[in-house]
């Protein structure tokens, strides 16, 4: 039995996708809120943000030998999942009585291959962490009792073994959080040069039916909303304590609730909370609040994402998304008619894809004139409805290429060449388009377009295609002079391959 609080240390992997990091760098929300448990169960507790620090497994090793952990926790979503068991075997090589966790949506569908296979991981949390991970720092504390805490897996006389599901939180407001332990120096949002920026949650869950994520089984599809006024709180308190200018919503869907998310908006208003928003939803609640769109403006929301995924209703059909074509096209319509930046993606590489089925998608997705457009591979994590039926096209069992960049699957008729170079023929003939028609913008979206082509040039992994592009005779010179007032261009982008991914 240990005498003393213990000590965790929260650690994410040095991994770099090349998507996120054009737009900023993004705190690990999942980590303010576990640390927030830790803590409330007695623990001394710190993060270290190596992905967005930009470190090394190296320098995660002296982080570990400086803190001195007694437990360490990391996350796995698929493309993570190698430097997660990395980073377990770095603190069994320091210590190995240190206990090790991790957790995240690869590790709670694949917790039995973890466990089986890495004897560097000691826990893995599955579900919901919070509440497991009060548990288990009491328990480690206590020297056992493991096998009556809900949502843990773990070994059992060498066995690997899954103790009973935990339930989800009932009351999300009661989830204790550490946003004083982030180092806030670090968060930004590169279209907004000041604009220092968090991660907020309104919500948690999704009640889609989304066959290719994962989503919808992590939280067995469910939905629960925060308390309009507390959230609102959160975010102001966000701008006074951390000066903090700009908040992506993590949640699925915020909107699932009109009432809840009207009084949310409404709030935004009257409190003049002042705080850019940033946030994802799903079409159908776009066209449904068509009416509180202005209000969604008024409050703050600049920028929304759709996932569209395809201009093929077949395909639509395919991934269960349970929305039309032209109710896509008609939410996209609708946003960017209020003054906000729209956002989507399509999901390409289904068996029977083709060159010319994707360059066909790409002159959809003009006609559908989102301002930004990415077209990713479509990943069969291997948890999700789909994988299944895709698993004799999967070429690669490397996780590290499981980012929605990388292709994984071979369609029937393509080499995996030929996928990759049509998905980076794809995202730059869709934003040539869009810098060709810049003047059909106002001026205040012509001017944060040029500069996400600036970052996709300099920050993406569509950086040689992109600053092709824009150094091409046919981009308009207004273009090229507007991308000269931002400062000189570094060429190709620097950071590495990959996507990043709220559900690996």
């Amino acid at each position: 039995m240990m005498n003393r609080r213990p000590r965790v240390l929260l650690v994410t992997s040095p991994y770099h996708s090349g998507v996120v990091e054009a737009a900023g760098v993004w705190l690990p929300l999942s980590f303010v809120y576990v640390a927030g448990a830790a803590r409330q169960a007695g623990a001394e507790v710190e993060i270290y943000d190596a992905m967005s620090l930009f470190t090394t497994h190296e320098d995660i090793a002296r982080k570990i030998a400086e803190f001195k952990p007694d437990i360490l926790g990391t996350s796995a979503i698929t493309a993570t999942e190698p430097d997660a068991r990395l980073i377990c075997a770095t603190a069994k090589q320091w210590n190995p009585a240190v206990k090790t966790i991790v957790g995240n949506v690869h590790a709670t569908f694949c917790w039995d291959q973890i466990l089986r296979d890495d004897p560097n991981v000691d826990f893995v949390v599955r579900g919901e962490g919070e509440l497991t991970m009060m548990a288990l720092v009491q328990a480690v504390v206590a020297g056992g009792g493991y096998d009556r805490i809900d949502g843990l897996a773990w070994r059992k006389d060498g066995i690997p073994v899954s103790n009973g599901v935990r339930q989800l939180a009932s009351d999300l407001d009661t989830l204790p959080t550490a946003f004083d332990l982030i180092d806030w120096r670090l968060y930004h949002y590169r279209p907004r040069p000041h604009g220092r920026l968090a991660i907020a949650s309104s919500a948690r869950g999704c009640s889609s039916r989304c066959s290719f994520c994962s989503q919808q089984r992590f939280w067995s599809r469910t939905w629960r909303g925060r308390d309009p006024l507390k959230f609102v709180t959160e975010l102001e308190h966000l701008r006074d304590a951390y000066g903090v200018r700009v908040t992506m919503l993590s949640d699925e869907t915020p909107t699932s609730d009109r009432a809840r998310w009207e009084r949310i908006l409404d709030l935004m208003i009257e409190r003049g909370t002042g705080m850019e928003i940033l946030m994802e939803t799903r079409v159908d609640d776009v066209i449904r609040d068509e009416d509180l769109l202005g209000r969604y403006a008024r409050a703050g929301v600049s920028h929304i994402y759709v996932g569209v995924e395809s201009t093929s209703q077949s395909t639509l059909d395919l991934y269960n998304k349970d929305i039309k074509v032209n109710e896509s096209k008609k939410a996209i319509d609708l946003i960017n008619q209020h003054g906000m930046v729209s956002e989507t993606s399509f999901v390409l590489g289904t068996p029977d894809e083709t060159a010319a089925s994707i360059r066909k998608t790409v002159e959809l997705a003009k006609w559908y004139a989102p301002d930004m457009a990415f077209f990713l591979a479509l990943t069969p994590w291997p948890y999700a409805e789909i994988a299944g039926s895709l698993d004799a096209n999967v070429v690669t069992r490397d996780y590290r290429r499981y980012n929605l960049v990388e292709p994984v699957m071979k369609p029937d008729n393509m080499t995996l060449q030929e996928m990759q170079q049509e998905l980076h023929r794809a995202t730059g003939h869709f934003f040539h388009d869009k810098f060709k028609n810049l003047d059909k913008l106002s001026p205040e979206k012509r001017t944060f377009m040029v500069s996400v082509l600036k970052l996709l040039i300099e920050k993406s992994y569509l950086g040689h295609e992109m600053h092709h592009m824009a150094t091409g005779g046919e981009m308009p010179e207004s273009v090229r002079k507007m991308l000269a007032e931002l400062g000189p261009m570094t060429g190709a982008g620097t950071a590495g391959q990959g996507s990043g991914q709220k559900a690996g």
